[in-house]
């Protein structure tokens, strides 16, 4: 059976570090759409409106690889069309994404903390891979990966598009070193290190990760590096990478993070983002065989936990 073709290329470019949406048509057996118009009614209108869909019509906003799209040009099943989405307002993080390495192939970037890596929710322009596009003209970066909003350190970025596969695998297949740092409460009876296995459950909708009796899903390493005045200072090895493990691995010992708003109480989600309370974890070092080259690569983030400052 032969697969369906290549969609072409986006005839509009990106809006603020942020890609076209593409609609393909789809097959309409039962004759529901005399026009382009009325199917993109139909499919937008809860989203946005019936209104919204037609003001975009008028500003010429829906587009096909031949120009603008009419919103009364007939029906075609299989037809590609592209538009930009309105985007929302979005609080600007103040922080800046550093680069620690840029080549042919990778971007390695030291994520603040706040700042999502890719557009989600209601962040969409202010996100690690917006933002770097722009400012690195580089519109076909892409992530191999993703660090929570709230952790900082690095994220690792494709330059080219062909490329990204083979560095998504080396995350999917746990081929990657990964270590993290992280500042919480110091326990004198806990014997570190040590190794945590459990099962992690992670529902959609639901803003915390719960650990579960059963078959271990995450591993992490816990290691403590120094401490002072009630606080330890932590290097944390995870084998895997579910979702919020880290948090939930600490927290199951008694050492939530500090200023996180998760683990062990859930805050009232909705209040603005403190930007002097960030989350106390930061990915610290990553290390692998590049896929491409061959060669050894290891990078390092140049980012402080502000809960624990040098002396």
């Amino acid at each position: 059976m032969r697969g369906r073709a290549k969609p072409p290329a986006a005839p509009l470019p990106q809006r603020d570090g942020i890609d076209p949406v593409r609609v393909r048509l789809p097959e309409d057996p039962d004759g529901r759409w005399a026009t382009v118009g009325d199917h993109l009614r139909e499919r937008f209108a809860g989203a946005v409106g019936a209104a919204r869909v037609a003001a975009m019509f008028a500003e010429g906003r829906f587009v096909s690889v031949r120009g603008t799209v009419s919103v009364d040009e007939p029906y075609a099943a299989g037809r590609y069309i592209w538009f930009h989405r309105d985007f929302a307002p979005e609080q600007p993080v103040p922080f800046p994404v550093g680069v620690v390495h840029r080549d042919a192939h990778l971007v390695v970037a030291d994520k603040p903390h706040f700042l999502a890596t890719t557009p989600r929710g209601r962040h969409v322009t202010e996100t690690a891979v917006a933002r770097l596009r722009r400012e690195l003209e580089l519109p076909a970066l892409q992530p191999a990966h993703r660090l929570d909003r709230l952790t900082a350190g690095l994220v690792l970025f494709v330059v080219r598009p062909a490329e990204r596969g083979a560095y998504q695998t080396l995350f999917r297949d746990r081929l990657v070193r990964k270590e993290y740092e992280a500042v919480a409460p110091y326990d004198p009876g806990l014997v570190l290190p040590r190794t945590v296995r459990s099962r992690i459950v992670k529902e959609r909708g639901v803003v915390a990760a719960r650990e579960e009796p059963g078959q271990p899903n995450s591993e992490t390493r816990i290691e403590l590096l120094e401490h002072r005045a009630g606080l330890g200072r932590y290097r944390l090895l995870p084998a895997t990478g579910r979702t919020h493990q880290l948090r939930v691995h600490m927290n199951g010992l008694g050492l939530g993070l500090v200023h996180d708003p998760v683990y062990p109480v859930v805050e009232p989600e909705g209040a603005a983002d403190d930007w002097s309370r960030p989350l106390q974890l930061l990915a610290r070092v990553l290390e692998f065989t590049d896929p491409i080259t061959g060669e050894p690569r290891r990078f390092e983030s140049g980012l402080r936990l502000s809960a624990w400052p040098d002396e």
